[in-house]
């Protein structure tokens, strides 16, 4: 058997299985199937199909008991344990540096040499893919993990397939909100074919009566009180007292004060100290003697974990830590302090947490900076971003520079997660001080960096003013790498408002400082601009941002990577070269997932939104809509897509809620003033008007995305100029156009129609067709718009085929097919049956002769039509209803209630 370094795991409910006065461990209570599935589970891992087991529950329930008696059931594996830590803003790779310990080797030689993540996972998959043993890897409490632990779960799901391991993670399932990064990262490792799921519900009231045994408690009443929790039973039955406490806490408590005086003082600082202890470490803040240890591990609160001690479960030591008065509790912090810096100790946010907790504030501003932008290096953002706050929460006495750094940090942290409210007050702070310090140089960076917060806020020209007056700040000082960013920054600002020679220009200003200075993320953000602009011109594109995205990825330059993704999947779908734009969504998705880029993965997920509408997707277009819009808050950038995409197919379904989407899309693109987003803006309303029988409206509304076109690109322009003829507008076409717009304005429109059928655009081709004057052009256009749901436009192709007095004109759907809000496609019913008969996605797949990712979206389309977050919710819904089938059936036939470039 291999290392072990933890002891006895803890019976958070060991003590629910076992007799209140004796150790005898009798079988596992209720856990016969999950122990079941995680025997055959390590059976396929050693047989070389790797596999991750997502093994949840809520506090208590006894997931830690029935890894013991796994380990007990799996003596000749290799087991290794690892645990997050929740009492503090945790060190990145908490886990990882665990089993580094007890790995040693290339791993351990890594961690201490200060490695980047992507070297530090390589070196965790290498150690563990040795054929000749099981490796049984445990990663404890990932409800606490940082992103980039996180990320380690999704970069190991996704190559152990052919290892012999199994990765055990746990987690507590209750209470994740719904947009718990936890919660995400789920959703991305439960959609590798690795990956198992074991879940653990409470107890049974007879389990709880068997457990109740011969103690003088009530069965029901220890039911009613604990809800069959198996920690919340245990601690209740040990406390031995005569009637039922009404928490748990109350127990842990009763069963510490039997303590003595130093070992009640001693539990209190393991408990303020963190879920495992250094033993040593406790001797030093303490002064205990050994024998007050062996006190508190015969208590069983404690037990040993090699050289350290722990806590038999957190629900412990969280009553424990609670029940500490507020000054002796700050008291012992700064003596664990002490301890800590007298080790050695450089687990900055361990040492961070607990100088806030002791109030010194001088460590604070000593260890908090330094664990940010060590968070930040391993794209841990939301940790990065924690202790800039905790620094700043402590910095009355720093000096403007220092202040003003911080600031700095914070604004870029906080940026990548979306929050950019917070950014633009931490920049505008970072500005003020670096006035105030006299250093212009800086400065001028502020500016540049309050130039690309506000462009996200959608404040156009205020971000044009602040890259205008970085550039101006900084070119006074001569050459520098700040300057090569603000030409950068500013390039990208001109090719936003479409002024793409001026672009170039910057950009290959950016370009050539960037070199001069080795400064890679500058020369391949600028290389993007210099793009993206090329390809609003008509001129090669693809290689030059092809290249920005490879000298990104090559540099570590985590941003610069995410927005050539975004590009790349977004200028591929405006070409409407759709399985390109396909292939760089899903590496931008895995990428920034991965590196904790929040705000692009909702970029990417818009551009996705926007290849979904075009390609006739419209349902899977709408739910990622609607979660984005949920998701995003009041972020206007990332908001702008979705609303636009929602309106316009409300619109064509004849659906409500159109004009909230696109009254509030229209104010966005305005204040924005760019021409890439006040178009699409404006169309959709166009359309929407058009649809509604309003064509004065949609003309004024073509004409003002004219107003706007004009140094945009030929799809832009081509769009514009086929609303501009839809709604009789006399306005001129603004150049060169896309081929179907060139061939409908020529008049060929069932030619157009076919260039839109090859693009894969069915609802484009529809248009085409119905503007057509031909009685069998106008059929097909009402064939496919009413295969589609498109009503309005159905009802308006029904009218024109009357004008011309044709007969036999198909009629609409059943009312009550018409009605439904969640009508669920035949397909949908097939995948749905199949999800309520507990199937994986690739195991729905195989059935259905469809690929994993066909079946991915289709069940995101179904989640979204019922309404419901999770498959196992919609197991719920559907089961309350009889068989899948049927209820699919039912659901059927019954009424029931363009991101842009960056």
């Amino acid at each position: 058997m291999g290392v072990r370094l933890r002891g006895p795991v803890d019976a958070l409910a060991d003590g629910a299985f076992r007799a209140a006065a004796g150790d005898t461990a009798p079988p596992l209570l209720e856990r016969e199937s999950s122990l079941a599935q995680l025997n055959e589970y390590a059976a396929q891992a050693a047989a070389g199909q790797g596999r991750l087991v997502l093994l949840g529950g809520e506090a208590g329930v006894g997931k830690s008991a029935l890894l013991e008696r796994l380990h007990r059931d799996l003596p000749d594996a290799r087991w290794s344990w690892s645990m997050c830590d929740g009492l503090f803003t945790p060190r990145p790779l908490g886990p990882l540096f665990d089993l580094a310990d007890q790995f040693g080797g290339a791993l351990l030689d890594c961690c201490q040499a200060g490695a980047g993540r992507e070297d530090l996972f390589r070196a965790l998959l290498g150690q563990v893919s040795t054929p000749e043993v099981l490796d049984v890897v445990v990663v404890e409490d990932i409800h606490w993990a940082d992103e980039a632990t996180l990320d380690l779960l999704r970069y190991l799901s996704r190559r152990l397939r052919d290892a012999a391991v199994l990765l055990i993670a746990t987690y507590r399932d209750d209470g994740l909100a719904a947009g718990d990064p936890l919660r995400v990262a789920l959703g991305d490792v439960a959609s590798q074919r690795c990956t198992r799921r074991v879940g653990l519900a409470p107890l049974s009231p007879d389990a709880v009566r068997e457990l109740a045994g011969q103690s003088r408690l009530p069965a029901p009443e220890l039911y009613r009180l604990t809800g069959g929790n198996p920690f919340y039973v245990t601690e209740v039955l040990r406390a031995g007292m005569a009637e039922v406490p009404p928490t748990a806490r109350d127990a842990v408590l009763a069963r510490a004060a039997r303590l003595g005086d130093g070992s009640r003082e001693v539990l209190d600082a393991a408990a303020l100290t963190g879920s495992r202890v250094e033993a040593r470490l406790l001797e030093s803040v303490t002064g205990c003697p050994p024998s007050v240890l062996d006190e508190l591990l015969e208590s069983g609160l404690l037990v040993a974990d090699g050289g350290w001690v722990r806590f038999r479960h957190e629900i412990a030591r969280l009553a424990v830590a609670y029940a500490v008065a507020g000054h002796r509790g700050q008291a012992i912090h700064g003596l664990v302090l002490a301890a800590l810096r007298s080790f050695g100790c450089d687990d900055g946010a361990r040492m961070s947490f607990h100088a806030e907790a002791a109030g010194d504030a001088a460590a604070v501003l000593r260890y908090a900076p330094a664990a940010a932008r060590r968070a930040a290096r391993l794209a841990s953002h939301r940790e990065a971003a924690a202790q800039y706050e905790r620094a700043l929460r402590f910095s009355g006495g720093a000096d403007p520079a220092a202040l003003a750094g911080l600031h700095e940090g914070l604004a870029d942290a906080v940026a990548l997660l979306d929050r950019w409210h917070d950014a633009e007050t931490a920049g505008e702070r970072a500005l003020a001080l670096w006035r105030e310090a006299g250093d212009r140089l800086r400065e001028g960076d502020a500016l540049r960096r309050l130039s690309r917060i506000r462009w996200n806020m959608c404040r156009g020209r205020e971000a044009v003013a602040a890259a205008e007056a970085a550039v101006s700040a900084l070119e006074a000082l001569g050459p520098s790498v700040e300057l090569a960013r603000a030409y950068a920054t500013f390039a990208n600002q001109r090719m936003l408002y479409a002024d793409h020679d001026a672009a170039i220009d910057l950009a290959l200003r950016a370009q050539a400082l960037a070199t001069r200075f080795g400064a890679t993320d500058v020369y391949s953000d600028a290389l993007n601009t210099h793009a993206v602009s090329n390809a609003v011109k008509g001129l090669d594109w693809a290689g030059q941002l092809r290249h920005a995205l490879d000298i990104a990825l090559a540099g570590g330059h985590y941003h610069e990577a995410a927005r050539a993704y975004a590009n790349l999947c977004g200028v591929h779908a405006d070409e409407r070269e759709f399985a390109e734009a396909e292939k760089y969504f899903e590496l931008g998705v895995a990428y920034c997932d991965e590196h904790d880029i929040a705000t692009y993965v909702i970029c990417l997920r818009g551009e996705r939104s926007n290849v979904l509408e075009r390609i006739g997707r419209w349902d899977e277009a709408i739910a990622l809509s609607n979660q984005i819009l949920a998701e995003v808050g009041p972020s206007p950038a990332n908001r702008l897509c979705a609303l636009t995409r929602l309106g316009v197919m409300r619109a064509r379904r004849g659906e409500p809620g159109v004009w909230e989407c696109l009254d509030e899309a229209a104010t966005i693109a305005d204040a924005a003033g760019e021409p890439q987003q006040q178009v699409p803006a404006r169309l959709a309303r166009a359309e929407a008007h058009w649809l509604a029988g309003r064509p004065d409206a949609a003309r004024r509304e073509a004409e003002l995305a004219d107003d706007a076109c004009a140094t945009t690109g030929a799809w832009h322009r081509g769009a514009v100029a086929a609303w501009l003829r839809r709604t009789g507008s006399p306005r001129p076409v603004r150049g060169k156009v896309a081929e179907p717009y060139r061939l409908l304005l020529d008049g060929d429109l069932v030619s157009a129609a076919h260039v839109w059928t090859r693009l894969g655009c069915p609802y484009d081709a529809a248009m085409a067709l119905a503007d057509a004057s031909g009685e069998e052009a106008l059929r097909e256009a009402l064939r496919i718009v009413t295969g589609m749901g498109a009503q309005p436009a159905a009802r308006i192709i029904r009218q024109r085929l009357r004008t011309l007095g044709a007969r036999s004109i198909p009629a609409g759907p059943h009312a009550a097919t018409r009605e439904r809000p969640f009508g669920l496609t035949r397909r949908e019913c097939e995948v749905l049956d199949l999800i309520c008969a507990e199937l994986t996605n690739a195991e729905i797949a195989a059935k259905l002769f469809i690929s994993a990712k066909t079946v991915d979206h289709h069940v995101s389309a179904i989640l979204a039509k019922l309404g419901v977050p999770t498959r196992s919710a919609a197991r719920l819904v559907i089961g309350a209803g009889g068989h899948p089938s049927r209820v699919a059936t039912t659901l059927i036939t019954s009424p029931s209630s363009t991101a842009p470039n960056r």
